[in-house]
């Protein structure tokens, strides 16, 4: 295990971090915005349920073009230079979404939003895990989780304050000054040092690993990154070989799991489900997830601190397992009459129960273990994929949870996500690896050698 980097070194990689994960953060504005605009938005056009899932999910169907393009990008000019890139798209997107006229140019717009979300959301905690020492990689790529649960209150916060007003196109223009910060604090960042050595820039990655590490670790980290990114030819047909499929699994089996649990259903739709409890007041139910979008900041910051002391793996088991039970219980609620009196605020407790067991480990581990996974050569494609299926499940599940409710009932479509998180409890026992503690290039040895995901 590395030794930590010295004091100046240290503080370096944490700003670093800091600036990256606002990629984070405008991520989980632009997905939060939503849930109180689009109260307002389906009121001036008329929106049908169908409509509402559409505009609801153009965002996503964006996200799932970025994730297709974004992992050949980042290996093929750099995390750094992406991100850039990605800050602008931020910006048109939330300008674009504000100025709409109708309901086909937010629709455009919410997808050029998504263009960058999908990017964002694997390329900013790629470009963490590859510049973070191992002993507190964890803690540091779960900053970036800790921006995005931070976005999501502030986006809920901005929604409360045009609430009043109605103005819903207020609420996505503040996304433009995140954007412009973003963009600004990348231009001083450095490449990720082992993007360097896999585009044969030694001297550079040194460079940048004299600036973020002991001096006396210098050499023997930028010799492994060498071995390991000799080993590997960076073809998509290694994700297929026997050695990386199983590793492929992983992480598109986790990637699928964090969505079709039902959270994007909390963040994207939480004033609709508090009406569908009996807030009558829109103000009042977006004030509601409020309260849900601090616990998830306040629960992913605990585990920011337990990742790397517990483990990957014993967080995301008790996460699916207390996911499960609040559904259990949210079901319970909305198929009780009875409870008609008191039911706002058991939706209420149920769903800061269930976005906190999310919090602390699905939410954070997912995007932790996706960018540990795998070779230094295919990371960005095989994060792609990852990314890819995620945005892709994220997508069926958001368009088609108003529908569900309708032919399902309130109570089924929740007892169906819990069914849907024990399956995913199996998966994570069964097949999801520790990778606490180990460095990205003993991962990627361990997968070499053909063992079991449990073994590392």
């Amino acid at each position: 295990m590395e030794n930590k980097p010295a004091t100046d070194a240290s503080h370096l990689v944490y700003c670093v971090t800091a600036i990256s994960a606002m990629g984070g953060m405008l991520f989980g504005y632009d997905i939060g915005v939503i849930s109180g605009a689009i109260l307002f938005i389906k009121k001036q056009f008329s929106l049908s349920a169908g409509m509402e899932e559409i505009v609801v999910g153009s965002v996503l169907l964006g996200s799932l073009l970025g994730a297709v393009v974004g992992g050949i990008l980042a290996d093929r000019f750099g995390r750094r230079k992406l991100l850039i890139a990605t800050a602008i798209v931020f910006a048109l997107g939330a300008i674009g979404a504000a100025l709409a006229p109708d309901v086909a140019w937010l629709i455009c717009a919410r997808i050029i939003a998504g263009v960058a979300i999908g990017i964002a959301s694997f390329v900013a905690p790629l470009y963490i895990s590859e510049i973070a020492p191992v002993a507190i990689r964890g803690k540091l790529v779960s900053i970036n989780q800790v921006a995005l649960t931070s976005g999501i209150v502030i986006s809920y916060l901005v929604d409360y304050a045009f609430a009043g007003a109605h103005a819903w196109r207020w609420m996505f223009a503040m996304a433009f000054v995140p954007a412009g910060i973003f963009g600004v604090g990348l231009i001083f960042i450095p490449d990720s040092p082992r993007w360097l050595v896999s585009r044969g820039h030694v001297d550079s990655a040194r460079a940048v690993l004299v600036r973020i590490r002991n001096p006396q670790q210098v050499d023997a980290e930028l010799s492994r990154i060498q071995e390991g990114a000799a080993q590997q030819k960076g073809h998509w047909s290694e994700l297929l070989s026997p050695l990386l499929r199983m590793a492929l699994i992983v992480g598109v089996g986790l990637a699928m799991a964090q969505q079709i649990t039902g959270i994007n259903t909390v963040i994207y739709y939480a004033p609709t489900i508090f009406k569908f409890a009996g807030f009558s007041s829109s103000a009042v139910a977006i004030l509601a997830s409020v309260g849900i979008g601090v616990v998830n900041v306040i629960f992913t910051l605990l585990a920011m601190q337990l990742i790397d002391r517990v483990g990957r793996r014993p967080l995301l088991l008790i996460s699916l397992a207390g996911m499960t039970l609040s559904l259990l219980v949210l079901g319970i609620a909305f198929a009780l009459p009875q409870l008609s009196g008191i039911l706002g605020w058991v939706a209420v407790a149920s769903l800061m129960a269930y976005v906190g067991s999310f919090a602390v480990g699905l939410g954070p581990v997912f995007w932790l273990v996706l960018s540990e996974l795998y070779p230094l050569s295919i990371r960005g494609r095989a994060m792609s994929i990852g990314t890819i299926a995620n945005w892709g499940a994220n997508l069926i599940v958001a368009v088609s949870f108003l529908t569900l409710i309708h032919l399902m009932g309130k109570a089924g479509t929740f007892w169906l996500f819990g069914g849907v998180s024990i399956g995913a409890w199996v998966f994570a026992y069964l097949l999801v690896p520790e990778t606490k503690g180990k460095t990205l290039e003993e991962i990627e040895s361990h997968w070499r050698a053909g063992k079991h995901p449990r073994e590392l």
